[in-house]
């Protein structure tokens, strides 16, 4: 298991992408729709040569998908980080993991206790993973787990430039701090609500 991308939750998709440019100090790069979970993104690649294959992904409730009758991800539907992501701006909300093998993942932390949801397939364009979700749309708080992902033939990194943005270091001890290095220096994000 090792990180693959780092979540940023955001009210609007306008204001994550307003804290990219302030915080940051670049423009996040496309990314698409979830008709799955009635959010959408914007990417950035944050590679490093100790993080490979490795990305910031920014998220909000997308305002013109339809309910999508199931709890999105990463608690965005959890009235507590609504109001806070409102009133204290974007903010890193979560992690994912890329695993080889999602099923055989999910039966080991299932023998361990941890209710890691069931897969689901998605896509978009050339690319197709499948994805851990549990039916209540929950993070896991236990050690800061996190989401499993298990990537078809192509990762998004393959297709994006660098941005001039590196992940430096990654930790997911009591909560979630990473480490950065941007055009602006050094910056750490923690884990908020």
């Amino acid at each position: 298991m090792e990180l693959d991308h780092l979540v940023v939750g955001a009210a609007t998709l306008e204001e994550g992408v307003a804290w990219c440019e302030r915080v940051l100090g670049v423009t996040p790069g496309p990314g698409g729709k979830h008709a799955l979970m009635g959010t959408h993104n914007r990417l950035l690649n944050i590679s490093a040569p100790n993080h490979p294959r490795c990305y910031l992904e920014i998220i909000a409730i997308d305002p013109e998908a339809p309910p999508p009758g199931r709890a999105r991800w990463f608690d965005l539907d959890q009235p507590a980080l609504q109001q806070r992501l409102r009133e204290a701006g974007p903010g890193l909300i979560h992690w994912v993991a890329r695993v080889p093998n999602l099923d055989a993942a999910l039966a080991q932390w299932r023998g361990e206790g941890v209710d890691a949801g069931e897969p689901v397939t998605a896509s978009r364009g050339a690319l197709s993973w499948r994805i851990a979700l549990r039916e209540d749309g929950r993070r896991l708080r236990r050690e800061a787990l996190p989401v499993m992902i298990e990537w078809g033939d192509a990762h998004p990194t393959d297709a994006m430039p660098a941005s001039g943005v590196e992940l430096l270091s990654f930790e997911a001890r009591d909560g979630l701090q990473a480490r950065l290095q941007t055009a602006r220096g050094e910056l750490v994000l923690e884990l908020i609500g």
